[in-house]
């Protein structure tokens, strides 16, 4: 009967030693363990063996990315002017020792380091370049609080400016700035289209006056060359007239004739009926007509 009440206990102990020594920890989480109040290790995922009693666990963390509320706090700009801002940071946990031991509120730090830092840098900007601005103002809170947290055993990965909200009479102003600064760019760039109409109609002009210039003196050209082929045909056919002439002294008279004998037949074949014909001597007729039937007959009869 002892015997058994002996392996009863030494049952419930081993029972109860495995229950408090066996620890199973979650994916994505990591557990701090003290021996006697002191580091002892750190456990990860699945099974794992400690010692009941002597071993404690002093934190856990979970390694997924985190998310850190920054609350909303009132900021004052470079150019004084009082804005409400805030944002959101996202951490992971690289090291679950230094996030024990080396900060006492690892997220609680990281807040309050990104209201520290955010009212730093806002003070060293301008209102607009602060609401134009939010992805420099990100990267240099990144860098800050990735900088403080290293030693924390956390990794800052992204930083985001949530809100910024200016006051109501601050908002107005800049509404009318802005119209302003539209109907500004409006104006000039009506001008500018202005001003570019003026030029290429100008320039148009300026073409078609050297154009028109270019047509008249290319027309210039041409009466003179005309003129003067006219004048070399006038003077081939003198030359040839006074050849004719020379060579033969009924000549003159033939060319009186012809020309005559052409006139009376254009005036003959008009259709006018306000035309008259004014006859001319017989005496001249009939020695024009043997000065060229004279003419005619000389240059019908063959050369000896």
């Amino acid at each position: 009967m002892e015997f058994l009440s002996f392996v009863g206990v030494v049952s419930a102990l081993v029972v109860i030693y495995l229950f408090l020594g066996v620890k199973i920890v979650p994916q994505a989480e990591k557990w701090v363990i003290e021996r006697l109040g002191k580091y002892h290790r750190t456990l990860g995922a699945g099974i794992n063996f400690i010692v009941p009693f002597v071993d404690q666990r002093r934190s856990k963390f979970h390694t997924q990315e985190q998310i850190i509320d920054v609350p909303r706090q009132a900021v004052i700009t470079k150019d004084n002017v009082s804005i409400q801002i805030d944002a959101v940071v996202f951490i992971r946990i690289n090291d679950a020792k230094q996030a024990t031991y080396e900060i006492q509120d690892l997220k609680v730090a990281i807040a309050q380091l990104a209201q520290t830092t955010l009212r730093a840098e806002i003070g060293r900007m301008e209102l607009d370049e602060t609401l134009s601005s939010r992805a420099d103002l990100n990267a240099v809170l990144l860098i800050a609080l990735d900088a403080a947290s290293s030693t924390w055993g956390a990794k800052v990965t992204r930083v985001e400016v949530a809100d910024i909200s200016v006051p109501q009479a601050v908002q107005t102003a800049m509404e009318l700035q802005m119209e302003a600064e539209r109907r500004r760019r409006a104006t000039e760039t009506e001008a500018e289209g202005d001003k570019n109409a003026l030029i290429m109609q100008a320039e148009g002009e300026r073409q078609q006056a050297f154009k028109q210039a270019e047509a008249v003196e290319r027309m210039a050209d041409a009466r003179k060359y005309e003129k003067e082929q006219l004048a070399l045909g006038d003077q081939r056919s003198m030359e040839v007239i006074n050849e004719a002439m020379s060579t033969n002294q009924n000549a003159a008279g033939f060319l009186l004739a012809k020309d005559r004998i052409a006139a009376f037949a254009e005036l003959a074949g008009s259709d006018s009926a306000n035309k008259v014909v004014v006859p001319i001597e017989t005496s001249e007729m009939v020695g024009s007509l043997t000065a060229l039937v004279s003419l005619l007959g000389q240059s019908n009869t063959p050369s000896k």
